[in-house]
């Protein structure tokens, strides 16, 4: 009888161990599973925030659109800060008086600020101080000058020349001269001033806000050179009585 042999039961590799049969003569390959992932929820979103309310600003003195812009971020620059505020400063940027106050927008991005490079000195803001009057000498030169300014903004022609010249030979440049011996002193209404003047002349031609004294060298002159523009188209045209 041969001797009886003692046989090894083979042994399962890990790979078959990963093997299945089911059902009648089908195979099914189930493969190890190897990991799983596992699936994780997104965060929640964080909720947007209300946005913040604009701030304002009071303009001091030696300020500027630019520099207020610069200075607390706003976006836009001061070309934005003019249009935000264009109700309150008027149609001139450069107008913003100290005590002024302006709405600032939202303030830009750190990129924008750092791209930003106003400089417009010409928008900064002065102290609002009204000019100095203007000062004239208690003289024939002083006189001169003074009615040329009203004139000017009165419309009347004239030069310092032409007044100059004039005054000279009607009254030698005396605001009290007066002529007692002509026709105008025989009829009663005597030339006066510097410019000789007499009173109906005066009272007609008589610029408003000057003095009512004919002998008053500034209200004597332009009433004169009013006249003057009226009859001869300006004093400068006048070389001699008139």
């Amino acid at each position: 009888m041969p001797a009886k042999g003692k046989h090894r039961r083979p042994k399962s590799s890990s790979l078959s161990r990963g093997l299945a049969v089911a059902g009648t003569g089908g195979a099914v390959l189930v493969l190890p599973v190897l990991g799983a992932t596992a699936a994780t929820a997104a965060p929640a979103g964080t909720a947007a925030k209300p946005a913040a309310a604009p701030k304002t600003y009071v303009v001091a003195a030696g300020d500027s659109l630019a520099k207020i812009a610069r200075e607390h971020s706003v976006s836009g620059g001061w070309k934005k800060l003019y249009e935000d505020n264009r109700s309150a400063l008027g149609d001139d940027p450069k107008l913003i008086h100290p005590g002024l106050k302006l709405t600032l927008g939202s303030p830009a991005a750190p990129a924008e600020r750092a791209d930003r490079s106003e400089r417009d000195d010409t928008l900064t803001a002065k102290p609002a101080v009204a000019p100095a009057a203007k000062s004239y000498t208690d003289d024939l030169d002083g006189w001169i000058k003074e009615s040329l300014d009203i004139m000017a903004q009165r419309g009347i022609p004239g030069t310092y020349e032409g007044i100059h010249r004039n005054v000279i030979r009607e009254s030698s440049g005396n605001p009290l001269a007066i002529n007692n011996w002509d026709s105008n002193a025989v009829a009663g209404t005597p030339s006066k001033g510097l410019l000789q003047v007499i009173a109906p002349t005066f009272d007609a031609y008589h610029v408003p806000g000057t003095s009512s004294d004919s002998f008053d060298p500034v209200a004597n002159i332009t009433a004169a050179c009013n006249y003057a523009a009226d009859r001869y188209g300006s004093i400068d045209n006048v070389n001699g009585a008139y």
